[in-house]
Parts: structure tokens; sequence; C-alpha cells
């Protein structure tokens, strides 16, 4: 029998790209260090595989005959998961969850499949631990064990047989990694390997209507390992934002085909696995340093959800030619913008400043409604004056120095009540149009100058 004869090519660990010889700098994503070696039989393609083994194709039907019963979701009663979902898990779809090593992903996945197993078999499929490995982490979760069936497996082929054999409907593969398809030469992990093995889960789950679960690995710039094809392929792709080294885990969805992606789980690692944070506002701001200049609360909203969140800035000398501008938890770009604002409107003296912002408790807030407290936590920490320690402040900061009005007043003035404040310092074009009837003290400001001036007089 004639043997295939062995090629080698590079290809980009990033987007895939194949060439011939080995580069610095892929051209089609420009991403410089990506270039593995990778061997593969004359004549076949490292992209694709010599057949699939699993076929799917719906056929062809009218709108109005297509049926939606199927698509109920089911929850897993873990609140902080289903709603940053949108609601529950849809049958039939693929999942895609990353985050850095050890942050709690398995975990997470364990006590998934304990919720899950009460609505149908769960197969656990694991390439980087043993079935006594996954057990252990099972009893010290205290997971439901009833309903749950175990596999250490890398092989796709030997997957599809065991979902075959035991039909469930909830699948999880951890990791997507580890797991290779026997007609590829690629190594586990490679770019064509998770892209095949992926494109084949796929196909499971959309033709045996099975909802599949992949843990994926990141890279040391902490994006999901794999081409980014992988991310296009899946239906949700959840993510843990900050590092492990943290108490409190922070779950986004970056993207969802059935829900929101503006919404996030707050989550506590804990010995018995990760616990739901049912009121992350008192979590954030319950270590709030006292007396303090530099420091502010401010009400930021995640999806429907209305946080309060602690404002951290420090100003001092700088010791060099060229002040620093260091923040954690913010839009860089957005605090320099904050920055020239109170130079030129305000006059505050920054440019031989050093200025360092911090969003307390690890959380990234996306929108812009924290400028007017980011102003205010740089000025107290500029001038040395304290903010009042009762007042929530939240607004939009312009060019020109004016506040911008923010979207859902009600819900962050209601939160800030809720946990006490008294007053709170809004955009003039807000207050207006207030229609909340509670007892906290609203004042609208139109400028960040007019802000500050009610901060000082508290």
């Amino acid at each position: 029998m004639k043997k295939s004869k062995i090629k080698t090519v590079f290809m980009c660990q990033n987007c895939g790209h194949e060439s011939a010889k080995w580069l610095g700098k892929c051209p089609g994503c420009s991403k410089w260090n990506t270039f593995v070696e990778e061997k593969q039989a004359a004549g076949t393609s490292s992209s694709s595989a010599t057949r699939q083994l699993t076929g799917f194709s719906s056929g062809t039907f009218a709108l109005n005959d297509v049926s939606v019963k199927s698509f109920v979701r089911v929850k897993t009663n873990i609140k902080e998961f289903d709603n940053m979902i949108g609601g529950g898990i849809v049958p039939g779809s693929l999942t895609l969850l990353g985050g850095a090593p050890g942050i709690g992903k398995s975990t997470l996945m364990l006590q998934i499949s304990s919720a899950l197993a009460k609505n149908g078999t769960v197969l656990y499929i694991s390439g980087e631990e043993s079935l006594s490995q996954i057990k252990s982490r099972a009893e010290r979760l205290k997971v439901n064990k009833d309903g749950i069936f175990l596999a250490s497996e890398t092989n796709l082929e030997n997957i599809i047989d065991a979902v075959n054999k035991i039909e469930p409907p909830f699948l999880i593969i951890d990791s997507i990694q580890t797991i290779y398809h026997p007609e590829l030469s690629g190594a586990p992990g490679s770019v064509g390997q998770v892209r095949e093995c992926a494109a084949e889960l796929l196909r499971i789950a959309k033709s045996k209507h099975i909802t599949v679960f992949l843990l994926g690995h990141v890279t040391k710039d902490g994006d999901l390992a794999g081409p980014r094809i992988l991310e296009h392929i899946v239906d949700t792709v959840l993510y843990f934002e900050n590092e492990k080294q943290q108490i409190y885990r922070i779950l986004r969805a970056y993207k969802n085909r059935f829900g929101p992606t503006s919404e996030i789980g707050i989550f506590e690692m804990k010995g018995e696995g990760l616990e739901e944070v049912k009121n992350p506002s008192f979590i954030f701001i319950g270590e709030r340093a006292s007396g303090v200049a530099g420091n502010i609360v401010t009400s930021c909203m995640e999806g429907t959800r209305p946080i309060l969140l602690e404002i951290q800035s420090l100003v001092s000398r700088t010791n060099f030619g060229l002040p620093r501008r260091m923040v954690t938890g913010y839009d860089l770009n957005r605090v320099i913008i904050i920055i020239a604002v109170l130079e030129k409107r305000i006059g505050l003296p920054l440019e031989n400043q050093d200025v360092f912002i911090n969003i307390a408790g690890g959380i990234r807030v996306k929108e812009t409604a924290s400028d007017l407290a980011i102003a205010c936590a740089i000025a107290s920490a500029n001038s040395n004056f304290v903010c009042p320690e009762k007042t929530v402040v939240f607004g939009e900061v312009g060019l020109a120095g004016e506040v911008r009005a923010v979207s859902q007043i009600r819900e962050r003035l209601a939160e800030a009540e809720k946990l006490g404040f008294q007053k709170a310092l809004i955009p003039e074009s807000n207050f207006k149009k207030l229609e909340y009837k509670g007892n906290i003290d609203v004042a609208g400001v139109n400028s960040v100058q007019a802000a500050l001036a009610r901060i000082r007089n508290k």
C-alpha cells in the first residue's frame, strides 16, 4: 500500500492562515509570532477533514410551518447564570466558556451539570482529568451525582460513539483544546483540530438537538485560544473577566444569539464551589474607606441591573518628565479626556501630576455614566477634600465640561436609596424629567464645575 507523502506547512494559531514557510507577522490577522509548524498528508488541507462524522441538514420548510415548541429554555436554578444568558439554556445550543486557568470553569460546569441532571442525562467529557479526579471534585462540591455520566476521552470518534450510545440531552466538553479529530494530522489544540472539532460538535448539537458546552483555554493575552472562527461557530461565548486571585468571579456574555450580552453574573469562590452574589452593590462598596480624599460612589448599569461602585483616585506629583495615567476597570482614553476637561475647563493643575484611577472590586465599567464620578474623584484627590459618603454621582462628561444625560435613572436611584444613600447628583436634563418618588435627595447639575461646587459644599 502506497503511503501518502507528508508535507510541512506553517499555520497561524490565531486566524488559521496557512503558509509554506515561517513568517514573523501573519498577513491575515497582523499578529506576531503566531505561526507554528504542522505536518499533513500531501493533497489534503488541514482546514478540512476527509469526511464528516455527522451529517446535518434540516431540509426546506416554509416559515409558517416551523414549530418553536422545542424552544423552551431549561433553567439551572443558578439565578446569576440564568439571568446572564437570557433566562435559561436553549436546547440544541452550543456554548463556549472561557477564562484564565484555575478561575472556576470546571467547577461552574459541574455545578450546572448537577442542576441539568434533573432535566435529563448529562455526559461530561474531560480530556484533562481522570474519572477519579472529577469524582473527587464532585464530592467536594456536593453535586447531585444522579444522571451524570463521565468519560475521560480526547478522540472525537469515541466521543461521538458515547453520544450515540447514551443519547444525552446535555454534553460538556472539558476542554475543546484537548480534543482531536483522528483524520487530521495536527496536534490537539492546533488551529485545524480546534476548528474541525468545534464544527463537528456544532453538527451534533443541531442534528441531535443536544445542548453542548465547550470549555476553552485562553492565551497569555487573555484571548480565547484557537482560531477566531471558533467564536463565530458557537451560539454563545461566556468569559470570566477577572483573575483567579480575586475572590469574586465576574462572568460576562460576549456573544449570545438567544439573549442579551449586557448582563453579567457575579460569583464568589468558596471551598464548596462558586456561590451567587445576590447583592453585588454591597460587596463592591462594603469596604469603602471613610474620610479619605479621592473616593466617591457611582451607579452603573450592567444590563438591567444597577450596581453601585466605588471610584478611587490618587493624584501625586510626578518624578518624571511625563506624568503617568494608570487606570484599572475603566477606559484609559476616556479618563485622559476627563483629565483634559478638568485642566481646561476647571483649571486644575494636573499637567505635572500622576493620576491613578481604580474601580474597586475588579469589575470593568463599559458605560460612560461614571464620567462625572471620576472627574469628582480626581478633583477631590488633587485638592485634598473629602467627598460626602452618603452621596452617589453619575453622568456623562462632554468636552465642554457639560454633564450629559444617562439612561435608567430610576433604577440607579432606587439601588442607591436601598443601600442607605441620602443624596444623588445627576445630569440636569435627567432631573427635569425625573419621575422617581423615593426619599433620596436628588440634585441636577449641568456642568462639572457645578457638580464640584455641590460636592465641596456637601
